[in-house]
């Protein structure tokens, strides 16, 4: 009977444990996303500075200075949650890399999937921000 029992906690331990990593996906960065205008207009690096933290701040990111002066990192708190991601930007083009979390799974390149849903709003916000140019 005990073979029996550690036989079926072993089935039921691994269960859970593919059921939990089932959960995460791999981490999205968004590369390279060109820069567009609903006028079709060319923009300066700081009015997509701009975009980025109106739209970041309305989804409830906050934005900071990363230091280099081409780039913010935003982080967004979601009840014990804790994401944050570096943005880079310029006049033509931005990007978004995970940076670091906190409760969110993260491991070997994988993530809780809301990271990716929170991070394709944020993209979104940004490209309706600067459509407004």
């Amino acid at each position: 009977m005990k073979i029996a029992n550690r036989l079926l906690l072993t089935v039921v331990t691994l269960v859970f444990a593919a059921g939990v990593q089932a959960r995460n996906a791999p981490i999205v960065n968004p590369e390279k996303i060109a820069v567009t205008t609903s006028s079709g207009k060319a923009v300066s690096a700081e009015d997509v500075r701009k975009a980025i933290v109106v739209a970041g701040t309305s989804k409830g990111w906050a934005i900071s200075n990363a230091g280099d002066g081409k780039t913010l990192r935003a982080t967004l708190v979601v009840r014990v949650h804790t994401v944050a991601a570096d943005i880079e930007y310029s006049a033509t083009e931005y990007s978004i890399r995970y940076k670091d979390s906190v409760n969110m799974d993260y491991k070997d390149g994988t993530i809780h999937p809301n990271y990716n849903r929170w991070i394709q709003n944020l993209v979104t916000a940004i490209r309706t921000e600067l459509a407004r140019f």
